[in-house]
């Protein structure tokens, strides 16, 4: 039975862009899998603590960080809505990766994540694709990329939407039906790569999990 591990992390519950996008990948993934199963964790609405000197010191015998590694771990696929808020990922997805990232255990060439395919839906206000004047203010895709493959050897995919506030600001009215075009793709690349993912056999993660 196939595993669907899903977070977001957009503060707002309706009219976000990275909410909609994750919410297609999920009814395509479950279509493909009738069976399957989704652990879904929205850190927004239920935020994680930061993590401190207790948990540091505590690794995987600290029981949240245990319980959120397993569930990574055991996750045949992951599916993250990772806006941007002032050009880097919200404070609650990095809370959720300082205590999920537990070097030695779960982070290193042995990760039980290895190989695990993640896809980020990194939705932001603005463009800041390669060539447009705010690309090097771009730490959304560049940070998660090096820390889902650098660090647990995953294989990350982003689907970004972007020019989301184009409907919202006057200013940027001329780029509405980029906007539009934007969100388009991203549902239809969201929908596309939650049935790619059912042509791959669903992984036995147990032994990733501490015991």
């Amino acid at each position: 039975m196939a595993t669907l591990l899903h977070l977001d992390s957009a503060v707002f519950p309706q009219g976000s862009a990275s909410r909609d996008v994750t919410a297609a990948f999920v009814e395509a993934w479950r279509e493909q899998h009738p069976d399957g199963t989704v652990v879904y964790r929205d850190i927004a609405a239920d935020p994680l603590p930061h993590l401190d000197a207790g948990a540091t010191a505590a690794g995987a015998d600290d029981p949240l960080r245990r319980e959120l590694a397993d569930e990574l771990a055991a996750a045949d696929a992951v599916l993250i809505g990772a806006p941007m808020y002032n050009f880097t990922i919200p404070s609650t997805l990095k809370a959720w990766l300082d205590q999920v990232i537990i070097v030695g255990h779960n982070a290193g060439p042995d990760s039980p994540v290895a190989g695990t395919p993640v896809t980020v839906v990194a939705s932001r206000g603005g463009s800041y694709a390669p060539g447009t004047p705010r690309e090097d203010f771009e730490f959304v895709q560049n940070y998660l990329e090096k820390v889902f493959a650098g660090m647990f050897s995953a294989e990350v995919d982003f689907i970004v939407p972007e020019l989301t506030l184009a409907h919202s600001q006057p200013s940027m009215a001329e780029l509405v039906p980029l906007a539009e075009a934007s969100r388009a793709q991203a549902l239809d690349d969201a929908r596309a790569k939650a049935k790619a993912l059912a042509t791959r056999p669903a992984a036995s993660r147990s032994i990733g999990r501490f015991t």
